[in-house]
């Protein structure tokens, strides 16, 4: 697969806080980067975006179920 390299501007201390977050679950930025730019792709995919969108989100447990009226509060 061919890779092209993207340049990114971001603030600096946002940056060596992701790096830290992608060393503590043992991959690299650059690799994180390429995972949500992939799901970032998928998104406006109908079904297939919101089937892989919902098994990256698999760990999410709220607890409880909410009733209509809690999940519309504002």
């Amino acid at each position: 697969m061919a890779m092209k390299n993207v340049t990114l501007s971001a603030d600096e201390t946002l940056i060596e806080r992701a790096r830290m977050v992608a060393r503590s679950r043992q991959t690299t930025l650059n690799d994180e980067f390429r995972l949500w730019l992939a799901s970032y792709a998928e998104a406006g995919h109908g079904a297939e975006g919101f089937d892989a969108l919902m098994q990256r989100l698999s760990y999410v447990n709220a607890g409880r179920r909410f009733s209509r009226d809690e999940m519309n509060e504002r």
